[in-house]
């Protein structure tokens, strides 16, 4: 911990709440997220002070799941609460971003450290004086915690807390109580940057596994790549493109790791979910004599109800804090320095040409009229045609989350989506963070897809993007109401409906103008063709919505298998 100085023998005094927002904006922040509440409010004002742009969600849930969007894309995000019953409405978010190892600096305005000590009787407690009970709550769902109790001490733990919260790639809970935030620190540390690198790997085990995994890939017939979310979360991406574009071999991604791959290489050859997969793409995958699997996380959903036919004896897993080999696993070696030695040495190997997917509409969905529904047998074929290179596309857990399954991406497209936590209404958040962090890097169209029923959550979320002038353009599938819980279980139960709402009138009841915002109506396969030939709607150039019906009992076929699966699991005793 820092040495215990008096304020008058600092070089550059600079206020506590200065300092976490001056380093949120060095490691890359430029937009807060957040609610205000009482006990953040003196805090908020530092935020224009350190170049930042305050959000300001509708509440804390959607808060979290824009700052999950906004950190997917800019690679790290920061969102501000109050203490007890904002943090609180923020947890599910957070839960989520943990799981799915996204980087989220969740700060806390708390009462002042007078007040907790004392133990009084505030609002927001639970009126028994537990000023910890709520930060006990956000232990488990946090890489790093940091409580800034002491001006001797709070540079370091802010310094500390982004930096796990980067290396980590998971959320850290930083609370700030009142008469904190005015506290002194060294301003002089902020010449020095926060070290956000990982220590090498230790150089003679890092070399024995690199020749390890050569020798069975050069001894390998048919050998394959397979990525997955955690070469996204694990920014290892530039290592997994130059094994893929150098090797040559036949590369595949899991549900999660759509995006990771550039899809328009001539070796990508689709999605892996067992019996979920791409069409072609089981059969090139599970005969292949060695799997090189790069950050996967083997969920139900992620692999189609645990429908993977892969052997250890056959894989060799790459993860950020350990390789495996077949059944032999090397602790402490991250997959970064690994792989980058591999691509350097491999040589020549073996390869069996794979699938090779596209965009293809099937001959028995191809008519299109007035009197043709939209169904997903030909919506996301033709969703991919319409992508452009760099588009970021958000998919909601439901129909669009297995529906894009079938959609190949042009070059740079990023994929959004929350396939192992699976919360609904996450993506509509996520979007409002997602075209953020579009706006600040320049402009990239941001694309929802998100069903009714998960819509309806969070729904207030679009008047946050129509206020911080966004233009994303959001795809609401009108099916009524939860057809990937009807797949699972209630067809026609009751539970599985929906209130219908008037979707489109919500654009201009959240403060829409024909200026800044636009809405349709799409119900059939004509009306959507003449949609995605429109070139004023391909160029974004304000918030568009599109309500897009869809028949009740369709679904894309992954989805099917999985809800079976996935009623098979629930119903074991």
């Amino acid at each position: 911990m820092a040495s215990d100085i008096r304020t008058s023998e600092l070089k550059s005094p600079l206020d506590v709440a200065d300092y976490l927002f001056r380093r949120l904006h060095e490691v890359g922040v430029r937009g807060v997220h957040g609610v205000p509440g009482d006990y953040n409010l003196v805090a908020l004002d530092y935020i224009p002070k350190a170049s930042l742009n305050w959000v300001g969600n509708v509440n804390e849930l959607n808060a979290g799941y824009a700052a999950d969007g906004y950190a997917r894309i800019k690679g790290i995000s920061a969102v501000i609460t109050t203490f007890g019953v904002g943090e609180l409405s923020l947890l599910n978010a957070i839960a989520g971003a943990y799981s799915e190892f996204v980087p989220i600096v969740h700060i806390v305005g708390t009462p002042s450290t007078l007040s907790q000590k004392d133990g009084m009787l505030l609002h927001h407690t639970l009126g028994n004086g537990n000023f910890d009970v709520f930060s006990e709550m956000s232990k488990n769902i946090s890489c790093a915690m940091a409580k800034l109790n002491d001006p001797h001490e709070a540079a370091t733990l802010i310094d500390n807390a982004i930096r796990e919260c980067w290396v980590q790639s998971r959320p850290v809970y930083i609370t700030l109580p009142t008469d904190m935030v005015q506290k002194k620190v060294e301003g002089e540390r902020l010449k020095t940057p926060i070290d956000l690198s990982h220590p090498p790997n230790q150089a003679e085990k890092e070399d024995y596994v690199v020749d390890v995994v050569l020798k069975y890939l050069h001894a390998a017939k048919n050998p394959i790549i397979l990525v997955d979310a955690c070469a996204q979360r694990h920014r290892v991406l530039n290592e997994v493109h130059d094994l893929i574009e150098k090797s040559g071999l036949p590369t595949f991604v899991a549900p999660m790791g759509k995006g990771a791959v550039n899809e328009s290489l001539s070796n990508y050859g689709g999605v892996y979910a067992g019996d979920g997969s791409n069409e072609g793409v089981r059969e090139r995958v599970e005969s292949s004599d060695l799997i090189l699997s790069i950050g996967a996380i083997k969920s139900d959903f992620n692999t189609a109800g645990f429908t993977y036919r892969i052997g250890q004896l056959s894989t060799i897993d790459f993860h950020s804090h350990y390789v495996r080999v077949k059944y032999s696993e090397y602790p402490g070696v991250r997959m970064q320095g690994v792989l980058k030695k591999i691509v350097d040495k491999m040589g020549k190997l073996n390869i069996q040409p794979g699938p090779k997917p596209s965009n293809e509409i099937a001959h028995v969905d191809k008519k299109i009229s007035t009197s043709e529904a939209v169904t997903h047998d030909w919506l996301w074929p033709r969703v991919g045609q319409w992508l452009q290179p760099n588009d970021i596309v958000i998919t909601e857990t439901g129909t669009a989350n297995f529906g894009i399954w079938e959609t190949k991406f042009p070059e740079g497209v990023s994929a959004l989506s929350q396939v192992l936590w699976g919360s609904i209404g996450y993506s509509v958040g996520a979007c409002q963070g997602a075209a953020l962090a579009a706006k600040e890097m320049g402009n990239r169209r941001t694309i929802l897809f998100v069903g009714d029923g998960s819509f309806e959550l969070t729904a207030q979320e679009v008047s946050t993007m129509i206020r911080q002038h966004l233009k994303p353009i959001i795809f609401l599938i009108n099916n009524e109401g939860y057809t990937i819980e009807r797949y699972i279980h209630g067809m026609n139960a009751t539970y599985n409906d929906i209130s219908q709402w008037k979707y489109t009138d919500l654009v201009p009841t959240f403060g829409g103008t024909s200026e800044n915002s636009k809405t349709y109506q799409i119900k059939n396969k004509q009306e959507a063709e003449d949609l995605f030939n429109d070139e004023t709607f391909a160029k974004a150039e304000k918030l568009q919505f599109v309500e897009l019906y869809m028949p009740k009992e369709d679904a894309p076929k992954a989805l099917k298998l999985v809800a079976e699966a996935s009623a098979r699991n629930n119903a074991k005793r």
